[in-house]
């Protein structure tokens, strides 16, 4: 269809088609020539597509040709996971609507500084994007006056379910007028997501495109078992010997990206973190340095990374394996832009053989593996590189006042040969030319073939379980149905300190990068709450969580043993007290019937707890 019909065809009016243009716009995406008309018409909309497939355009043209640009008020409400796709999808508005007078775009995001956003609101802004929290901030201070508005879009709608916001998102439809057009863009569509639907669209016309990043021919990819090295150490030995214009290494936590950047940097690499923790002027100034060429490598998180497009970057390291395939579908489409050829590479730890396996499921392909990069290849890359900077400095034309300082520092028995190699060997710095011997590895006893194999047992993958957002009968305890082994956690923060249960998956799927539909059952305390995670979480990630805050409040995570599994589909463990069924581990000692009874940790050589009761790492529990 798409094939045979241009955007002139759509209806759009002439302004928004000169400006569509100018950008070199000619065809709708599939997603666009099927959303389009229906927007147009009146219709709500539920999209599911990949990111990358053009659903920006495919929503933001219809509503731009119904902007009033006399009525000075927000017509359009664009609600989007992270600041990065906000600007991104402002940006994006603002040049469709480059031939449209009196149009205004605002961008409303955390992190910006508040009188700045209240000037902008009351000059008169019609469109409107921004993330939930900042959002409803508005709304709560009476300072984004939504009576005259005529769309509101959800885009990436499961990211923000991902990411905790789902509340906050229900809290903004709620105190939207009727009357208007709703449409929302999800690449899955969970059942808090479906709920959404039914509660607040209009008979949605539902349009579905198949992802076509799986395919895509430009993306090289393979991984490497890691082993023989730590990562960091292979990291550096892979960009050695990979030809690259700039690079992007995506990494599970926010102080991953900065020791990451830290070994780079000592190894002479022009690169930079991108995290959560810079103001938005940083993170923009950094992408800047990328896309001019100032920087030639990125460590990011997922989250970061969300609206990231820089047209140099050739190649994607997922150095952490990303819990959710579908961030691994999203990381590489980093890369392989603009025609240019990509290439991905997976670092995998033998305990991570089935989520490879569930990467390739996605991908609908084998990813071959890599060994690592030897010492002789190692070598002969340094040398070609060091030739070449002794080419050029042959071809200079102010050596010979060096050759004067070459005689003055050659000795009457000094060959001139036995000069230059001791030259060369100052001359090559921290990188050697004369590497050590590889390290012996062990073969591993599981090969390519049996990764369902003993090896897996503890990996922290494929649980079918999906987040029980829709589950708030029950607010002090967040169910799971079975989704596997999983271990069971303490943090220190509880009802008392005015968690919710959405706070504590936020802190954890935004800090640790972990997709909302690996965290099961949360269950709320007076003074400390329990989560079960995945088993096999790894040391670094749960050493991260001991300093995560929330509500500005240390967790202090800490261990307590296996989780129980989870009860059989239609039964429910009757376990006495407000928080529902127990989490003592079997065989640890009976439960106390009350409802804040704490769940017992394993035993160990010395400890602090009275009657079975885990004494926290952070603040003092009331008695």
């Amino acid at each position: 269809m798409t094939n045979e019909v241009s955007f002139v065809d759509l209806g759009l009016p002439e302004s928004i088609l000169n400006a569509l243009n100018d950008l070199g716009f000619t065809k709708p995406s599939p997603i666009q020539a099927q959303c389009i008309p229906l927007l147009l018409s009146g219709e709500d909309v539920l999209g599911m597509a990949q990111t990358g497939s053009g659903k920006t355009a495919a929503f933001s043209l219809p509503f731009l040709s119904k902007i009033d640009a006399n009525l000075k008020a927000p017509q359009l409400l664009v609600l989007a996971p992270t600041r990065e796709l906000a600007i991104q999808v402002a940006d994006a508005c603002t040049d469709y609507a480059k031939y449209m007078n009196g149009i205004k775009v605002l961008p409303l995001y955390g992190g910006a500084r508040y009188d700045g956003q209240l000037r902008a609101l009351k000059q008169g802004a019609q469109i409107i994007v921004g993330t939930p929290g900042r959002l409803l901030d508005h709304l709560k201070r009476g300072t984004l006056d939504l009576s005259n508005l005529k769309g509101l879009v959800l885009d990436e709608a499961d990211e923000m379910l991902r990411m905790g916001f789902i509340d906050d998102v229900e809290s903004i439809m709620d105190a939207i007028p009727e009357g208007h057009q709703t449409a929302l863009f999800s690449a899955t569509m969970p059942a808090p997501i479906r709920r959404i639907t039914k509660r607040f669209m209009k008979n949605p016309k539902e349009i579905q495109i198949a992802a076509t990043m799986q395919t895509k021919p430009d993306i090289s990819q393979s991984f490497w078992l890691v082993r023989g090295l730590r990562k960091n150490e292979a990291l550096v030995r892979f960009l050695e010997v990979e030809d690259f214009d700039a690079a992007i290494i995506f990494v599970r936590t926010k102080t991953a990206t900065l020791d990451v950047a830290e070994v780079l940097e000592k190894h002479g690499y022009n690169c930079a973190a991108l995290n959560g923790d810079m103001t938005q002027v940083l993170r923009e100034q950094t992408l800047d340095r990328l896309r001019n060429g100032r920087l030639d490598i990125l460590i990011a998180t997922d989250v970061a990374a969300r609206g990231l497009d820089v047209e140099r970057i050739s190649l994607v390291v997922n150095y952490d394996i990303p819990l959710d395939s579908e961030s691994y579908v999203h990381r590489i489409g980093r890369t392989g832009r603009a025609g240019r050829a990509g290439r991905a590479l997976l670092f995998v730890d033998s305990r991570e053989r089935r989520l490879l396996r569930n990467v390739e499921n996605v991908m609908k392909m084998a990813i071959p593996e890599v060994g690592l990069p030897s010492k002789e290849l190692m070598e002969e890359r340094r040398l070609a590189r060091f030739a070449e900077q002794v080419q050029k400095q042959l071809d200079s034309k102010d050596l010979e006042q060096y050759r004067e300082i070459l005689m003055k520092l050659k000795q009457d028995d000094t060959e001139l040969e036995n000069l230059a190699a001791a030259l060369l060997k100052m001359a090559q710095g921290n990188r050697s030319l004369i590497l050590p011997p590889d390290p012996v590895v062990k073969p591993m006893r599981e090969t390519r073939g049996d990764r369902n194999d003993r090896g897996d047992r503890n990996s922290r993958d494929d649980r079918g379980g999906r987040l029980r957002g829709d589950d708030r009968e029950a607010p002090k305890r967040r169910e799971r149905r079975d989704v596997g082994d999983m271990d069971l956690y303490r943090i220190e923060v509880g009802r008392e300190d005015g968690i919710d249960v959405r706070h504590i998956v936020g802190a954890i799927a935004n800090e640790g990068d972990i997709s909302s539909r690996y965290i099961g059952n949360i269950k709320l305390y007076d003074n400390y709450s329990t989560v079960e995670l995945p088993k096999g979480m790894p040391k670094d990630l749960l050493t991260h969580f001991e300093r995560v805050r929330v509500l500005n409040i240390p967790m202090n995570m800490s261990m307590l043993g296996d989780a129980p599994a989870a009860p059989a589909k239609g039964k429910r463990d009757s376990g006495g007290g407000k928080g529902g069924r127990d989490f003592a581990p079997k065989g640890r000692g009976s439960r106390s019937d009350s409802g804040d009874s704490a769940p017992r940790r394993k035993p160990r050589a010395s400890s602090d707890s009275e009657g079975g009761a885990p004494k926290g790492r952070g603040r003092p529990r009331s008695k």
